[in-house]
């Protein structure tokens, strides 16, 4: 399995008994789905493992505690931290609408009501307080928010997002 194949569930952030079982932070807003998983894979060495879950409970909020098998010390469970947990982009559900996944749009065409194409979005960088679609118009970067007010409709089949940003904001970069 390959990364490019799977989405990042979350981080392995701290032990949690003397028996191996760790925490995990999870990035969801819905915690609570990914409390029945059989595996997951853990990436290891900058290799995506399959480690299969003996048992799993919600800890707090967005803390999944996690038994491992296999993993039965805290020496197997510090062997672990800090590795990041991933699941196949096959488990992720369906979304409709306007609704999507970043990696979902890598690819797909910006078109700005206004400003008409803008270009072929890169990458979204989600580093900053507001998340960014990073698009490549001409070879020039352009940086547009994740504003649910500024994306007004997403066509999956034409690969297009339409959006209506404030007066002036694509001229910044040109």
């Amino acid at each position: 399995m390959k990364k490019e194949e799977c989405f990042y569930l979350g981080k392995i952030v701290s032990k949690f008994s003397f028996k191996g079982e760790v925490l995990i932070k999870l990035d969801t807003d819905e915690p609570e789905s990914y409390v029945k998983m059989e595996s997951v894979f853990v990436d290891y060495n900058n290799n995506l493992v399959p480690f299969f879950i003996e048992r799993s409970a919600l800890h707090k909020s967005d803390l999944l505690r996690v038994k491992f098998e296999d993993v039965d010390t805290e020496e197997d469970a510090d062997d672990l931290m800090k590795a990041e947990i991933y699941l196949p982009l096959t488990l992720l559900p369906k979304l409709e609408g306007d609704q999507f996944y970043y990696h979902e749009v890598i690819g797909f065409t910006i078109i700005d009501q206004t400003f008409g194409e803008v270009g072929i979005i890169k990458s979204i960088n989600d580093s900053t307080a507001q998340a960014l679609f990073e698009i490549d118009h001409k070879g020039t970067e352009v940086l547009i928010p994740m504003n649910d007010e500024f994306v007004e409709k997403i066509d999956r089949e034409a690969k297009q997002v339409f959006v209506n940003t404030p007066e002036g904001l694509i001229d910044l970069y040109l």
